[in-house]
């Protein structure tokens, strides 16, 4: 995939540059253009440009494939040329892992999320078409050619994979919404875990669970072992405190 972190500190500095438009080049599927749209929205891009679709733009494919993403579809522009596409975009990279005849520099995913952030002006990542990937003269638009690290032996990424690659690692230099923060429950006293372990013990003594005689012990252990394990909090004591007295006292119906 990407160059990560090792250490996992920030990747990037806060961003100083609009997001990057996402360029789709000639896309053959309209399920494939929603899948993209998809990918987009996840890592909070929405500007999506559609250059000469082969089945046209609107496709109706693309909605349903698109899972909820309506919002790149609906601003999706169309235009002829990638050189229409990207005429107002002062950084343009394309993506691709083959050797094109064409002399640029080559970066990374993470390397382009980090000159895109720093730099003011709007970026452009090109796509291909999914058979064929981009020709050599897309390429020759582009000012450097984006290619993610890959297995040399099975280089073979879809279109929505490519975009989501390369838009996780823009998005690791922005603030996106993240689920909110759960306190962590207390973690339950030894005291707590042993009386419950003693009310399951009680409870199995009663129902002759321990037997033979000989194995009693390392039966004890291994029950112990078993519910030492998960880190109970206080309140999954108190919760299977209650389900073993439920089962001891079961209420009349």
């Amino acid at each position: 995939m990407s160059e990560l972190d090792p250490a996992g500190a920030p990747a990037h500095e806060a961003m100083t540059a609009p997001p990057p438009v996402i360029v789709l080049v000639r896309p053959q599927l309209g399920q494939n253009i929603g899948k993209a749209a998809r990918a987009m929205l996840n890592f909070g891009l929405t500007e999506m440009r559609l250059v000469a679709p082969r089945d046209g733009w609107p496709n109706p494919e693309a909605g349903p494939a698109a899972s909820g993403a309506d919002l790149v579809l609906d601003q999706a522009r169309l235009f002829e040329s990638v050189a229409e596409a990207v005429a107002d975009c002062s950084q343009v990279y394309a993506t691709t892992v083959r050797k094109r005849g064409v002399t640029k520099p080559v970066v990374t995913p993470a390397e382009a999320a980090m000159e895109m952030h720093a730099a003011p002006g709007r970026a452009a990542i090109l796509f291909g078409p999914e058979r064929s990937g981009l020709e050599t003269d897309d390429v020759a638009i582009a000012r450097a050619i984006l290619t993610v690290p890959i297995n040399p032996e099975f280089g073979s990424l879809n279109l929505a994979q490519a975009v989501i690659l390369v838009a996780y690692e823009w998005s690791r230099g922005v603030a996106l919404a993240q689920p909110p923060a759960v306190a962590l429950e207390p973690p339950a006293s030894q005291a707590d875990l042993d009386g419950m372990i003693g009310q399951l013990e009680t409870m199995l003594d009663t129902a002759g669970y321990f037997f033979p005689p000989d194995r009693v012990p390392a039966t004890r252990r291994t029950l112990r072992t078993m519910l030492t394990k998960p880190g109970w909090t206080a309140q999954e004591v108190r919760t299977f405190r209650g389900v073993l007295s439920a089962l001891a006292n079961p209420r009349a119906r």
